[in-house]
C-alpha cells in the first residue's frame, strides 16, 4: 500500500478507513472491531479515521476496547481525530444548542479525553472539524502549536475548511496545517472546481476526502443513471466492483487524495484496497468525470 508523507515521523496509508459508522454495526464489541482493524492492516490499511463526535461521542471508547482487546494492534495504526462540534448528546447532553467550539479550553479538554477513551499516548493527526465562525484564531492557533509541542499530538489539520478559513488560522501558528478532509466524489464535484483543491495542491497539502462514494449514491441510488451505467461499465471492465473504480477516479488524481473509507461490512472491508488494483487514464477519468456532471466538459 502506497504511503503518503504529512509531516516528520507521520505519514498515512493512501487508503484510510473511516469509523464514522462504528457504532451502527449490530456486532460492535471489542473483538468484533478488532477483526475489522486487522482486516485493513491486512491490506495496509493502516490509519484509523476517528472523532469525538462519532457514535454519539462513544466511537473512541469503543476503538480504545478494541486496542484494549488487541493491544499489539495500538503500535501498528495511526489515529486520526477530530473535535470541535458540540452536539446536545453524551458527554455534552447539557449543552443548549448544537454548536462548533475551536476555544483552547475545548481542545485541550477534547484531546485528554480522546486520549482516555482510546487508551493511546498519542494523537497522530488531529483535525478541527468544521470551520467555527466563532474562532479566535490567536486563542485556537497557539492551542494546536502547544499540543504538538507536548508530544500528545502528532500534527494538525483541518477538515472542511475553505482556503480563508485555513490561513487564517495558519497565520497564528508556528506549526503547519498538514492536510484538510473535505468532500470529493463522483457525487460531490464542487471541490475540483471552485478552487479548494487547486489551493492545497498549490501547497502541495494532501488531501483527505470524506464520503467518496458519495455516501452509497454512486450504487445505483442517486438518480444519474448515465454515472452508473459508466462505472458499471468500467468495473466489468476491469474485472471489479463500481466503488473500486469510484475510488480509484479519486486515486488518480495528482492531488494526492487519500479517500476516508467506511463500513462495517468484513466482506467489504477486505476488498478496500481493491481499488489500488484499478487503472484510471486521462480519457477514462473524463469520462467519469463528464457522466457524474451529466454533460460533457465544455
Amino acid at each position: 500500500m502506497q504511503r503518503v508523507a504529512l509531516a516528520p515521523g507521520l505519514s498515512l496509508s493512501r487508503l484510510v478507513y473511516g469509523m464514522m459508522r462504528i457504532g451502527e454495526a449490530a456486532d460492535t464489541g471489542p473483538a468484533q472491531i478488532a477483526a475489522r482493524i486487522e482486516a485493513c492492516l491486512d491490506q495496509g490499511i493502516t490509519t484509523m479515521d476517528q472523532a469525538d463526535i462519532y457514535g454519539g461521542y462513544m466511537g473512541e471508547e469503543m476503538l480504545g476496547d478494541a486496542l484494549a482487546h488487541a493491544p499489539e494492534l495500538k503500535s501498528r495504526i495511526e489515529i486520526i481525530t477530530k473535535c470541535g462540534i458540540v452536539m446536545p448528546t453524551g458527554r455534552h447532553a447539557t449543552a443548549r444548542v448544537k454548536h462548533y467550539d475551536t476555544s483552547r479550553a475545548h481542545i485541550e479538554a477534547s484531546v485528554e479525553a480522546s486520549l482516555r477513551l482510546m487508551r493511546v499516548e498519542r494523537i497522530d493527526l488531529l483535525l478541527l472539524h468544521r470551520p467555527d465562525p466563532f474562532l479566535d484564531p490567536d486563542d485556537t492557533g497557539p492551542a494546536l502549536d502547544a499540543l504538538v509541542a507536548s508530544g500528545k499530538v502528532g500534527a494538525v489539520g483541518v477538515s472542511n475548511f475553505r482556503p480563508h478559513d485555513l490561513t487564517l488560522l495558519q497565520s497564528r501558528m508556528s506549526q503547519p496545517l498538514v492536510t484538510n478532509q473535505i468532500e470529493l466524489s463522483l457525487g460531490a464535484l464542487e471541490g475540483f472546481t471552485n478552487g479548494d483543491l487547486a489551493w492545497l495542491q498549490e501547497r502541495r497539502m494532501p488531501v483527505l476526502a470524506w464520503s467518496p462514494l458519495g455516501g452509497g449514491s454512486l450504487f445505483g441510488g442517486g438518480g444519474n443513471e448515465r454515472l452508473t451505467a459508466a462505472l458499471r461499465a468500467e468495473a466489468e471492465a476491469q474485472g471489479t466492483d463500481i466503488a473500486a473504480v469510484a475510488v480509484a477516479w479519486l486515486l488518480a488524481h495528482p492531488a494526492r487524495i487519500l479517500p476516508v473509507l467506511g463500513t462495517n461490512n468484513p466482506g467489504r472491508i477486505r476488498k478496500l484496497s481493491d481499488a489500488t488494483k484499478v487503472r484510471i487514464d486521462r480519457q477514462t477519468w473524463f469520462a467519469l468525470y463528464a457522466a457524474a456532471m451529466r454533460r460533457d466538459v465544455p
